[in-house]
């Protein structure tokens, strides 16, 4: 007996089940549903502070304690901007945070990349008790090494200069150990097929390899930066001239005895963080695809 099969305009047989890929989308916003409430609740929570922050900068640090709390931005943001110039020279302490950061961020960085990329992809006796020795120094408080870095760098006459913020720091261990893992499946075939050809290893290492390292190096370069724009406790032991603080260190001489300008702080605060925001923002993709590449690998 011959079955006369009948088909739609798409092409599937009439009395076939439906494809699990065309699922009513009705459907799928009700799975998704608690994913996107959770989500949406989160990121909510996660902007309270910074909200908060932007309308406490626009007004007198008076209205900050009154009852209710203002709710809505006010008109003190160029006070506030004026008096945070007047009493720590805001313009200034950015320049010298840039400075010091842009200046870590290039050296430290190509430190990691290039211990990294050794222990990656040399084989050499010893490569993995160094690479253990470390990753424990990542195990160890800042706080234990504040007394032997300060008699150091006091021993150079580096007190008071931005060389003992950026030299000390320069071999970053989570650094080297994110190189690392993201240059562990990269094919050597490619170095060795340009040493025939006659390429020197710093000239394959820059054509070859940078390239194809991006995403690992976008990721350092932000959490790099981040590190050293937020690094507190050391630069304040190392500056003692008000014209060489950075960021962190100025802000903390607006907290008084006795009063606290914090709506400067606020004020401070914010324009300090804006710098981060927007390189997140610029380089958020490479920056999870670094971090997820050198979280699978090895």
């Amino acid at each position: 007996m011959t079955t006369q099969l009948i088909t739609t305009g798409r092409g599937r047989r009439l009395g076939q089940p439906a494809d699990r890929g065309g699922e009513p989308l009705l459907r799928k916003i009700v799975l998704r549903a608690p994913v996107y409430v959770v989500m949406i609740v989160a990121s909510v929570l996660a902007l309270i502070p910074f909200l908060w922050m932007v309308i406490a900068s626009t007004h007198k640090t008076s209205d900050l304690f009154v009852t209710p709390l203002p709710l809505l931005p006010g008109g003190e943001f160029w006070q506030n901007l004026g008096r945070l110039q007047e009493s720590i020279g805001f313009g200034q302490v950015m320049l010298n945070s840039v400075l010091v950061s842009v200046v870590y961020t290039v050296f430290s960085s190509l430190v990691s990349i290039m211990c990294g990329y050794g222990l990656a992809t040399y084989r050499f006796r010893g490569r993995g008790v160094l690479l253990g020795v470390i990753l424990v120094t990542m195990m160890i408080p800042m706080q234990v090494l504040l007394v032997p870095l300060f008699q150091m760098m006091a021993s150079a006459g580096w007190i008071d200069s931005y060389q003992a913020l950026i030299v000390p720091f320069l071999a970053n261990a989570f650094g080297i150990f994110l190189m690392r893992q993201g240059f562990l499946d990269f094919p050597t075939s490619l170095i060795e097929a340009s040493r025939i050809d006659g390429a020197s290893e710093l000239r394959a290492f820059y054509r070859i390899v940078l390239p194809v390292a991006r995403p690992q190096i976008a990721a350092l370069v932000i959490y790099t930066f981040i590190s050293q724009w937020n690094s507190f406790i050391w630069p304040l032991l190392m500056l003692n001239s008000e014209d060489r603080y950075t960021v962190p260190v100025a802000l903390n001489t607006m907290i008084g005895l006795s009063r606290v300008d914090y709506s400067g702080l606020m004020l401070g605060s914010l324009l300090a963080t804006l710098p981060l925001f927007v390189l997140f923002l610029v380089f958020q993709k490479q920056f999870v695809a670094g971090l997820l590449g050198g979280a699978v690998k090895g």
